[in-house]
């Protein structure tokens, strides 16, 4: 078993949007694929990567490895609750 490729397949599925279904034969079988991709979601591989790649481009960015703050949006967005002609705007707060 080849993991780059099974990585390289993994990280197809984000980068194309494509489903799992849609993975192309030239990857290892999508079931192989997806299985690996759950593991690794389960037992917390991915939030480590995750972790490490942001400590990293932090640091090369000449900035702190951790955040000492951080900010939300409360920004609301007006919306329908369905499209056409005459549909009722609902803003969420």
């Amino acid at each position: 078993m080849d993991l780059r490729a099974t990585l390289d397949g993994i990280l197809y599925v984000p980068g194309t949007g494509c489903s799992w279904r849609s993975l192309p034969r030239d990857l290892p079988c999508r079931m192989t694929v997806y299985a690996y991709f759950r593991r690794w979601q389960r037992d917390g591989t991915w939030a480590r990567v995750h972790a490490t790649l942001r400590r990293r481009e932090r640091v090369r960015q000449g900035r702190a490895a951790t955040p000492s703050a951080g900010s939300l949006d409360g920004q609301s967005v007006a919306t329908t609750e369905r499209g056409g002609r005459g549909a009722r705007t609902v803003v969420s707060v």
